[in-house]
C-alpha cells in the first residue's frame, strides 16, 4: 500500500490530490479499527477497577502504543507470513465452506437474505470458482514471489 499505490498515483491526473484522500481515509479506517479493538479492555478496566473512561482509554493507549513500538521488529517477519500464506488460505477455507460444503440452496438462500431483488444466476458460479480459483491464484503467486504479491 506505502510502496506501490503513491507510484500508481503519481501517473494518474490530479493524483497527489487522490492519494492525499485515500491515505487520510486509510489513517481514518486504522483509527475506526483500533477504537473497535480497545473498546473491550477498555470497558473491562472500568469495570473492574473503576476507572473512569477517560483514564481507562488512556491505560490501554499507553500499553498498546508500548506493545505496538516493543514487537514491531520482531512481529514484522510473522505477519510478512500471515498475509503471504495464512489470509489467503482462511479465504480460500471460507470459500470452499460457504460454496462447495455449505451448498448452494443455502448459500444463496444467505446472500440474499437482505436483498430485496435476488442475485441473479451468474451469483453462485463466479462466487463458487471465480472466488476460489482467484484465491488459489493468489496463494500461489504469493508464495512464487519474493516477499509476496501485496
Amino acid at each position: 500500500m506505502f510502496i506501490f499505490l503513491p507510484n500508481l498515483f503519481k501517473t494518474m491526473p490530479g493524483g497527489t490530490v487522490i492519494m492525499m484522500v485515500f491515505f487520510v481515509a486509510a489513517l481514518f479506517a486504522g483509527f475506526t479499527s483500533l477504537m473497535n479493538l480497545f473498546e473491550a479492555p477498555t470497558a473491562t478496566l472500568q469495570e473492574k477497577l473503576r476507572l473512569s473512561r477517560r483514564q481507562a482509554v488512556a491505560v490501554i493507549g499507553a500499553v498498546g502504543l508500548t506493545v505496538g513500538l516493543s514487537i514491531q521488529g520482531i512481529v514484522s517477519g510473522w505477519m510478512d507470513i500471515c498475509s503471504i500464506y495464512a489470509c489467503p488460505v482462511g479465504a480460500l477455507l471460507a470459500g470452499v465452506f460457504f460454496f462447495w460444503v455449505y451448498g448452494r440452496e443455502e448459500c444463496l438462500e444467505q446472500v440474499n437474505l437482505a436483498r430485496q431483488k435476488p442475485l441473479g444466476p451468474w451469483f453462485y458460479p463466479l462466487a463458487k470458482y471465480g472466488f476460489c480459483g482467484v484465491t488459489v491464484l493468489v496463494l500461489i503467486l504469493g508464495a512464487a514471489v519474493k516477499g509476496g504479491i501485496g
